[in-house]
């Protein structure tokens, strides 16, 4: 019976490895690519400003948990509505200096174009020999992505030039990212 149990225990450890590394899943099925990228941001007309003696405050923690059981992620939601593409021009996140400083991206864009990850991570990452970095800001929308395994589409961003918007086919949210060039 002892020798039944360190057995088992033994099995149990060296299956803990395996389960650690399973990926997450979406809840649901995923929706298919979205057919076209998001429209350029348009800010609503802004009310005349008061005079105020207010406190600048901290920039708030964003959520994109639009719906029940929408992800907490910049995402795509039926009818093409990019949510969390909302922020313009002048996000100072998605700013560049030299935009399309590596050249730009010409081997398609939207969903007849599907790519498949072909390893990496957020700071540098590759499909078909090209390679691609993710906007700093946007390190934490892709935490669930695997670098090895998923499949993603292009998009042009309309409001931040340099970059683009890579959509995770499995998982239906998206993130900036910067093309690096061919290897």
């Amino acid at each position: 019976m002892r020798a039944a149990n360190l057995v088992l225990t033994a099995l149990l450890a060296m299956s803990l490895p395996a389960i650690a590394q399973q990926k997450p899943e979406p809840r649901g099925r995923p929706m298919p690519p979205p057919t076209r990228g998001p429209a350029p941001y348009k800010a609503p007309k802004a009310a005349p400003a008061h005079h105020t003696n207010s406190v600048k405050q901290a920039p708030q923690q964003r959520n994109f948990s639009d719906k029940p059981g929408h992800p907490n992620a910049p995402h795509v939601d039926k009818g093409n509505k990019w949510v969390g593409h909302d922020t313009g021009r002048n996000d100072a996140n998605y700013h560049v200096d030299h935009p399309f400083e590596h050249g730009r991206f010409t081997a398609g864009f939207g969903p007849s174009h599907r790519w498949h990850l072909g390893g990496g991570g957020p700071n540098r990452f590759s499909f078909n020999g090209w390679y691609w970095s993710v906007a700093p800001a946007d390190f934490g929308f892709c935490d669930g992505w695997d670098w090895d395994g998923d499949d993603i589409v292009i998009y042009e961003d309309p409001d931040h030039d340099g970059w683009y918007l890579a959509y995770n086919v499995r998982l239906g949210t998206y993130v900036h990212v910067m093309y690096l060039g061919p290897q």
